[in-house]
């Protein structure tokens, strides 16, 4: 089953940019999506690792499902297609177990930085996995800058302990799965209708995730208060429900490129919503990072001419 002849290829470039509503909704969805790690930060203070992100997904499949039914959006799977996802599933629970545990270790505003190291390493798996996605010269200036404001996360003598490191460390592996991850679906999603790309990979992930919660967590949930219920809204269905549903119409709508332009401003929004909820420290290495990491995304989303073969 194919959507090709519906829409266009979102791989191909886009020289014209978004119209301006869609700019200021990109730029919307990417502040939303910025503030995620601080809701999960939130909810890991009453739940357990693997509860939090199991009823997220489970909640965020049932609602997606739900409004996929009452809107006529295509939901039947032809075996080739139900073949080419398994590897989407899996790939989606492991990088979402590594997200998580690190996350439990370490600041929102070090996940948020992190986990914006993602376009980078997109960026070189593409180039040689996804024709036509090559490595230009300002992309790899992009990724120096980039992955010089995540090291400099590493450098923070004021947030960095034994457990902090950690958890950065094992969010460095939730972003490289999950680059792969992205790759992969970049290859396959002409294929799809994106509500199938967004529902079917979190209702066969979240078994496991249950399954890891009984066996791993311990105390599944200690207790619940009015911001861990807000910030498990705000994941289910702000980000995994609406978010991931909307994000994925747009790349198939407007193509990954031009999309991509707009992600400089999960980082920024990130931080700013971890020192404003959960009152993290601002320290030097954090800045320098976020200038890093927002300046690399911004250089890699400019067009560039010249490409390293």
């Amino acid at each position: 089953m194919s959507f090709n002849k519906k829409i266009s290829n979102p791989n191909r470039p886009q020289a014209d940019g978004l119209p301006p509503g869609a700019a200021i909704y990109t730029a919307f969805i990417c502040m939303l999506f910025g503030g995620n790690a601080v809701a999960i930060k939130i909810s890991l203070l009453g739940l357990g690792i693997f509860t939090t992100a199991s009823l997220r997904f489970a909640l965020a499949s049932v609602t997606v499902l739900f409004w996929a039914r009452f809107t006529g959006k295509p939901l039947a799977l032809g075996a080739g297609q139900l073949v080419k996802l398994i590897p989407v599933a899996v790939l989606f629970f492991f990088q979402l177990t590594f997200f998580y545990i690190g996350q439990s270790k370490t600041t929102a505003s070090h996940g948020t930085l992190i986990i914006n190291a993602l376009p980078f390493v997109i960026m070189v798996l593409a180039h040689f996995f996804i024709p036509g996605e090559t490595i230009t010269w300002n992309k790899t200036a992009g990724m120096l800058l980039g992955f010089s404001g995540v090291l400099f996360l590493f450098s923070d003598q004021i947030t960095m302990n034994g457990d902090a490191l950690q958890g950065d460390l094992i969010i460095l592996m939730a972003v490289l799965v999950w680059g792969c991850n992205a790759v992969y679906t970049k290859k396959i999603i002409p294929d799809f209708h994106p509500v199938q790309i967004s529902l079917y990979p979190m209702m066969m992930a979240t078994p496991g995730l249950f399954i890891c919660a009984l066996l791993f967590d311990g105390e599944m949930v200690k207790f619940v208060n009015t911001g861990i219920l807000t910030a498990m809204f705000y994941q289910t269905f702000v980000t995994a429900s609406f978010g991931f549903v909307v994000w994925n119409t747009m790349i198939r709508k407007y193509g990954a490129t031009v999309l991509h332009s707009f992600v400089f401003i999960m980082p920024v929004s990130g931080v700013f919503f971890g020192v404003l909820l959960l009152k993290e420290p601002i320290t030097p290495n954090l800045i320098i990072s976020i200038i890093l990491v927002t300046t690399g995304l911004i250089v890699v989303n400019k067009n560039g001419k010249k490409t390293i073969k």
